[in-house]
């Protein structure tokens, strides 16, 4: 996974007939019958969906990472991205996870181009997810990478499986974050993060 090419675009990819076959399953065992006129070229488009919901198993999020710039003019404080949007599903009943990661880190000596933070959670984002996981993922790879003084990643996001199905609680969002380096050992670096962020 060199994440140096672009992947093909799913629309135009071939779908393997047990793929197609399992979706038809599915819709049959839901309780409709796939060969009704509005259902017939559902499993095709239902498989190249998932194919593109899943793009970022073909990447590595980690080469975004790769060129950074050491030209920032005696820059010394946060960098931080706020309020991404981003799309997910969750592992367990594969429904959508919608929500916003809010990216900061502290420079020792390098920066990334700030697309690069959004182009690390999307990778991370377009696989199947736990919040938890995401979150500690994408925090993770900027500090193995890019090897700041701190990193802070905090994860907004409302969890299809909640809102659709089981408890059907609409509303509700669920939040996660991981601090490391000064922003996990200092109070203040960690106050000053969070009020940047809007917490």
């Amino acid at each position: 996974m060199s994440g140096t090419t672009e992947p093909e675009p799913p629309a135009k990819l071939p779908v393997p007939q047990e793929v197609a076959d399992a979706v038809r399953t599915l819709i049959r065992w839901s309780g409709d019958d796939p060969e009704r006129e509005g259902l017939l070229d559902t499993p095709n488009r239902v498989a190249r969906a998932w194919k593109e919901y899943c793009q970022g198993y073909l990447e590595d999020p980690a080469y975004h990472l790769s060129r950074t710039f050491e030209e920032v003019g005696g820059y010394d404080e946060i960098v931080l991205l706020k309020a991404i949007p981003f799309q997910s599903h969750c592992e367990h009943h594969m429904a959508p996870i919608v929500g916003t990661a809010s990216i900061a880190y502290l420079p020792r000596d390098r920066v990334v181009g700030i697309s690069k933070l959004a182009r690390v959670l999307h990778g991370f984002a377009s696989r199947l997810q736990v919040q938890e996981r995401l979150t500690a993922e994408v925090a993770d790879c900027i500090w193995e990478h890019l090897h700041p003084h701190g990193v802070a990643v905090v994860v907004e996001a409302q969890h299809g499986c909640m809102t659709g199905r089981g408890v059907r609680v609409h509303g509700v969002g669920m939040t996660t974050s991981r601090m490391m380096g000064v922003f996990r050992e200092d109070e203040r670096s960690r106050r000053e993060v969070l009020a940047l962020m809007g917490y």
